[in-house]
């Protein structure tokens, strides 16, 4: 399994509406809003990277206010 976190943008005063979507799509394990550059952290896990891929562009990304997203997969040194 690959697991990541990913960074979200949104747009003013949409922060909690996004995370609370964002949540319950499949594959998503948390999103909360948080402050600072970024608006919502979520954390995903997918069974390959590139079905990590697919779950932020095709669904995440989809999500109405999200304006950037940035994608953290988790390493295991």
């Amino acid at each position: 399994m690959v697991t990541a976190y990913i960074l979200v943008q949104t747009e003013v005063g949409k922060a909690a509406q996004v995370a609370k979507e964002i949540v319950e799509i499949k594959g998503v394990q948390q999103a909360e809003d948080v402050v600072g550059p970024y608006d919502v952290i979520v954390r995903a896990q997918a069974r390959t990277i590139d079905e990590l891929g697919k779950l932020v562009v095709a669904r995440v990304q989809a999500v109405h206010g999200i304006t950037r997203t940035l994608t953290c997969p988790v390493v295991h040194l």
